[in-house]
This record gives C-alpha cells, structure tokens and sequence, in this order.
C-alpha cells in the first residue's frame, strides 16, 4: 500500500488508455456523459418510505439513458429524520445493485456524521441528569457517528477501489494508494479517484450540515475527544488525497478536475450564529483554502459538485461577483441568483449581502472554477448528466465550462 506516484500513474494511464474504456476501466480519453445525483432516496419522517418506493422507478430510467457511462450519487441516502438503520442501508445497496453502469458513491452527513441527533434516531444530552437519553429503538448503535460510518463502509464499500452496481469497475481508493507516512489515511476506503475523458475525478468524504461534523455529539457540554479526532484525522486525509489528485492531474496533463463532495461548504442550514468567534460553515475553510490553492496553480478548468443544501445552483463562489443561477422553486428552471430567487435559508443575515453564497467571507480570486450543486431532497427525483469532452474548452457560463457540459433530467 502506497501513495501513487507520477511514475506509477503513468504506468496506470498507459493501462487505462491500453483497455479504452473496457469493463475493467472507466473511458479515458473519448467523450463521455455521466449522471450525478444525491440527496435522495428521501423521506419526511422515519416512517416515510415514498421515495425509497420511488427508486427503483428511477434507477431503470438512469438505465434506458443510453447515453451514460457512469452514475455518482453524491451521498444523504435518506434524510435527516430518518433513523441511521443497517436495514435502511441494505435496502438501498439492492436498489442501487440493479443500475446497469458503474456507480462512484460519496457518504453524506445523514448516513453517519448526524445520526447521533434526536430527529435520526440518536439522542441528547440531559443537563440534568448529566447523561444522555437516547431515542427508544433508534438509529444503529444509538447513533454513534463513527459506528455508523463503519457500517456505511461494511455495506457499500467491502472492496477497495470497486463501484457499485451491476457494472462495477475499478477506481483508485485511498485505502490502497496512501502516504505510508500517514497510514491512518488507509480507512479512508470512501475516497477515490479515476480519470475519464482526461479528467481526474477525485471524491472527498466532507459532510455536510453540520460544520464538517464539528455539531458537538448529542449535544454534549464539550467535544469527546472521539470526535476531535475524528475531524482532524479525516480532514488532513482528504486534503492529503485532494493535492494528490492535483498533483496527478498536473503530471498527466489533464483537461480539468471534478470534485466530488457532499457537503455544501458555503451553506449557512439556516444557522447564522457566531460560536467562538466562527460561523457555522468555518470547519470548512481548510477544504476551500487547498481547493482554491490547487484550482489557482493548475490553471486549467476545476468543476465542484456537491448537495446538502437540496437546490439546484451554478455558480463560482471563489470569484467575488461571478453570476450564478439558482432553482428558485422545486422543478423550476433556473433564474439568476437574487434574494427573491434564493431559498429561505439564503439571507441577507448570514453575512450581510443579498446572496449568502456571493462574496463569501475568506476573500477568494480563483477565475477557473465552477460549482454545481445537484437537486435533491423531497423536491423530486433527478441527476444532472454532466458531458466531458476532452476538446472542448466551452466559455464559462450556466450550463458549460471548459470540457464540461451539463443539463438536469427529470425522469
């Protein structure tokens, strides 16, 4: 086990390139169309099971897409009222066994850095009784976060490197190609990344919703040393794994990188509140300094994609004053981002501007990037079919960027 070198990527891309897009392999250097979707199957309560009846529904329609090549599901299988369950997590990896392509899947925040809270079957600290009062016949291991985290690992990730679905192909996992000086990065069996149409793709476990999993626990007094760690350790793997990519991508002369994550790391939640002088969406700086660091010094065309706060969005919010569009009801086209046209979680309060996402609070200049945030929730069920065209260089706008192309489909 080891981290992968510009030498032994070489040797890996002249494979790929050799295979040309066989079963063992992603496509490498032809035009390619894939579907990126998540935030769903999600229901209202624990007992809501609509969506999850719906799937199935959706998965055929991903597959008579014969356009496709490849699906992501960018994590949050299921809400966060709903209970963090093994059965719930099986149910879903059945469904998912019937897509007909290779499916990349990055865990979200509902799935286990949240089932630890009231509403998913965890549970809350008692001032009075100094304990904790966990919710009768709830989430799984009463919803402890990194219990809850080995069993999203035990059920969808048991092979390093290989996709979900019928049509599995290998990809490169963390858990195989890491820094032996770090060889904690090695259960980091989620992070992955693959090159197609001469993109590197790379995915990054960072929760969203909750601060990078910085919501004290339950609700504790103080962070449990468990979770400080647990932050820490996970967020130097990713940024570990995230200048890798950067690196392997520069060495191999890539069109552009695709980052893969499920948090929404400018979203406020509706929580405005300043704790020890930091915002709710501060545990996220380390990512977007080394996201906008990387961008700025590969110089060519870097596309964001994520969920966690449910709309559908286009946008650059490492430019201050980029144009961006947002969805401003559910399953309605996109409009250009205004605080009329923003959902209610969208304020002026957040940080005293008319978008909460337009002139974020670091101060970033990166011009070569781009954001896609996928539809998601109960709004409905959909992807974005996202093209990668090696020779194309698109002018940047709503629906293209560089090699990148992409439409919502509503099956």
């Amino acid at each position: 086990m080891k981290l992968i070198t510009s030498s032994l990527y070489l040797a890996v891309l002249a494979t790929l390139v050799s295979c040309g897009g066989s079963s063992d392999s992603v496509p490498v250097e032809t035009k390619t169309t894939i579907a990126v979707m998540g935030d769903v199957p999600y229901g209202t309560a624990p007992t809501d099971d609509s969506q999850v009846k719906a799937n199935p529904a959706f998965i055929e329609a991903i597959n008579k897409d014969t356009d496709l090549s490849l699906v992501i599901h960018g994590g949050d299988i299921h809400s966060g009222k709903e209970y963090c369950l093994d059965s719930y997590n099986k149910t879903v990896s059945s469904q998912w066994a019937a897509l007909k392509l290779p499916l990349v899947y990055v865990p979200g925040d509902n799935e286990w850095a949240d089932c630890h809270k009231v509403k998913q079957g965890g549970g809350s600290y008692n001032a009075g009784t100094q304990i904790i009062d966990y919710v009768a016949n709830g989430s799984y291991e009463k919803g402890d976060p990194l219990k809850n985290l080995q069993l999203v690992r035990s059920t969808f990730f048991t092979s390093p490197g290989k996709t979900l679905g019928s049509g599995s192909v290998q990809v490169h996992s963390q858990a195989n190609e890491f820094d032996p000086a770090y060889p904690g990065d090695a259960s980091y069996i989620e992070n992955v990344w693959w090159l197609q149409s001469r993109v590197i793709f790379v995915t990054l476990n960072v929760p969203g919703g909750s601060n990078n999993d910085s919501d004290i626990w339950y609700g504790t007094p103080t962070m449990s040393t468990a979770q400080t760690q647990e932050i820490a350790n996970r967020t130097a793997a990713n940024i570990r794994w995230l200048n890798n990519a950067f690196g392997l991508a520069k060495s191999i002369g890539a069109v552009g990188v695709v980052i893969l994550v499920q948090g929404d790391m400018w979203d406020m939640d509706s929580n405005s509140s300043i704790v020890n002088g930091q915002n709710h969406i501060y545990g996220y700086k380390p990512f977007i300094d080394q996201i906008a660091a990387n961008t700025k010094s590969f110089g060519k065309p870097v596309l964001l994609m994520n969920g966690d706060s449910h709309v559908y969005r286009v946008d650059n919010p490492l430019k201050k004053g980029s144009p961006c569009v947002i969805e401003p009801s559910s399953n309605a086209a996109a409009v250009a981002c205004n605080n009329s046209a923003a959902s209610s979680y969208m304020t002026s309060v957040q940080f005293g501007k008319t978008d909460a996402y337009d002139n974020q609070p670091w101060g970033y200049d990166v011009p070569n990037f781009k954001r896609i945030v996928w539809h998601g929730q109960t709004l409905g069920l959909e992807y974005v079919k996202l093209t990668i065209d090696p020779a194309a260089n698109a002018t940047a706008s709503d629906t293209a960027f560089g090699p990148f192309s992409w439409t919502r489909v509503k099956p």
